[in-house]
């Protein structure tokens, strides 16, 4: 088994090397790519220093059973010809080819046979809140169709890469050192502030990170299930959190719904609030599940419920799933 990563040295880049290599990832050689910027830095992965190769329009992919990308959706289309045409299965992290229709959108907990049927060689890996959102609304779906969902997103500034997660950190550092902070990675200030867009707006007044929820949820569900966002980004270090409420055919009860998420892949329940026991990001970054807590009914809707959920969009809303992906692809290989 031959895997690559493309864009290495970016911040899920580096968690696909951490990934993989707590999962045991069955690999016998590992191949490493990145910018004319990074080619010849070197990584350590399970003992070995692998020196990162400059991703160009040659050969290099022959061979390779998988590709990791996670370089932005510019490089997925200009490079996607180059590293499948070979054979190779490229899992996308970008958001270049989510909507074709003939690139499976993949959460594996939800729709993992979909990976199976990829004609073009390449699997899209789905926007980091849309993952995070259907692992959980999957377990209720699994008990009652879901009509509708409302959902507010609290995103952290690990959302828009490692750069930004700097500039959160100077940011306070200027703010209490009396400096005028430093903007960049995002439209304002994020210390000691909420920034209610994520991503460009679109003509309907939504952002595209908004549309991108409504589109992939369904996509990935297979579903007609109807879905209105408000995406926020805060100033969390990582690990993004969502408030959703969710319509259902039938009225189930938060117990019914507190077992079907004890029960669901992927899922972990965090649900005490008498202890003040839920789901923080603080508490789960680095962590695996998405964690769903604060399960209640919706006193606007007879057949409504609404929870909490926490997830590390590094891992679960990029490169952990991505390698699950991987991972279902060899398991179920003919």
């Amino acid at each position: 088994m031959k895997i690559a990563i493309v864009g290495t040295s970016g911040a899920v880049g580096q968690e696909l090397l951490r990934v993989l290599d707590e999962r045991n990832f069955p690999l016998d050689e590992l191949v490493l790519f990145g910018s004319s910027r990074s080619a010849g830095t070197l990584y350590n992965f399970r003992g070995k220093s692998i020196e990162v190769k400059e991703l160009q329009h040659n050969d290099d992919f022959k061979g390779i059973d998988i590709a990791f990308v996670s370089a932005g959706g510019g490089t997925s289309l200009e490079f996607a010809g180059t590293i499948t045409k070979h054979g190779t299965i490229m899992i996308d992290n970008s958001s270049a080819f989510r909507m074709e229709e003939d690139v499976p959108l993949v959460v594996p907990e939800v729709n993992g046979e979909d990976a199976l049927n990829a004609p073009r060689n390449i699997i899209a890996n789905p926007n980091c809140t849309t993952a995070q959102l259907v692992v959980a609304l999957q377990a209720i779906e699994n008990i009652s169709h879901i009509k509708k969902v409302h959902v507010a997103t609290y995103q952290a500034a690990s959302g828009a890469g490692a750069a930004a997660m700097q500039e959160l950190e100077n940011q306070y550092r200027q703010s209490v050192n009396g400096e005028k902070p430093t903007v960049s990675k995002f439209a304002y200030q994020l210390a000691y502030n909420l920034i209610p867009q994520v991503d460009v707006f679109t003509d309907n007044g939504y952002t595209k990170e908004e549309l991108k929820m409504y589109n992939e949820t369904r996509k990935i569900m297979h579903s007609n299930i109807e879905v209105s966002a408000t995406c926020v980004r805060v100033p969390v270090m990582r690990a993004h959190s969502e408030a959703i409420w969710i319509e259902t055919e039938r009225t189930i009860s938060v117990e019914e719904a507190r077992e079907a998420f004890n029960n669901a892949e992927g899922v972990e329940v965090i649900d005490n609030p008498v202890n003040k026991e839920y789901p923080m990001p603080l508490d789960l970054s680095g962590k695996d599940p998405v964690y769903v807590g604060r399960i209640r009914k919706d006193l606007a809707n007879e057949n409504g419920l609404t929870f909490w959920s926490v997830s590390d969009q590094i891992r679960k809303g990029a490169a952990l799933n991505a390698v699950q992906i991987a991972e279902y692809l060899i398991k179920n290989a003919d």
